[in-house]
């Protein structure tokens, strides 16, 4: 008798930090961060700065990108391929209305990673995973604070993606320990969280140890 192909057990849940939209303190926000990253396996870091100049980014990178490297965290630098590359990000991540996938892999290189933003959308998440992008990103699931939201996707994109294409997937948008157990049985192979980290009462670490728990125990 033949026997069934063994399927290997589907990798963890796991954690995709983003920073929020403004940081003032880039020197007090640096030891935060190596303080979160100490706390527990972090997958990613996204450097998300809104309304600031480029001078500001690439400062921020500057400052942020050895912290995260150095704890073998990888490096994405949101919207802007161009400053990417030139400050040594491992990857960036692009929205629909940024720098489109074909012009981030032109600037970034074939060994960068290159993420996508497809809302609640199947057809813009298998449009990304077949021109070669590294992750796909589904959301917001939940309110969030953090930047205004149109669309809501169900967890059920999530486990329809997981069934059917390689391409892993990000969820993004109000997770916090209390929800992210859901998308990661769901089907999430990263939940992407940012207020809930470093508004939590217990501080960064102690939000990144509660979020690593619950994303152990989900499976």
């Amino acid at each position: 008798m033949a026997r069934e192909p063994v399927v290997p057990p589907r990798p963890p849940c796991a954690l995709y930090l983003i920073t929020p939209p403004a940081i003032p303190d880039l020197t007090a926000f640096a030891s935060l961060l190596g303080e979160a990253l100490d706390a527990g396996p972090v997958a990613a870091l996204q450097i998300r700065l809104k309304d600031v100049d480029d001078a500001a980014i690439l400062a921020a990178v500057a400052a942020l990108r050895p912290v995260a490297q150095a704890r073998g965290v990888a490096v994405i630098l949101n919207d802007r391929p161009d400053l990417a590359a030139r400050s040594g990000c491992d990857g960036v991540h692009v929205g629909q209305s940024d720098a489109s996938y074909a012009e981030a892999r032109r600037t970034m290189g074939p060994d960068a990673m290159i993420g996508v933003t497809c809302h609640d959308s199947r057809e813009l998440a298998m449009d990304a995973a077949e021109a070669g992008a590294d992750y796909v990103a589904f959301g917001a699931f939940f309110p969030t604070s953090t930047k205004e939201t149109v669309h809501r996707p169900e967890p059920e994109i999530l486990t329809i993606w997981q069934e059917t294409v390689e391409t892993p997937c990000v969820a993004i948008g109000g997770i916090t320990a209390g929800n992210a157990a859901d998308l990661a049985r769901a089907g999430a192979d990263f939940v992407a969280v940012s207020a809930a980290v470093w508004t939590h009462p217990a501080g960064p670490a102690g939000a990144v140890r509660e979020l690593d728990q619950v994303l152990a125990a989900a499976f």
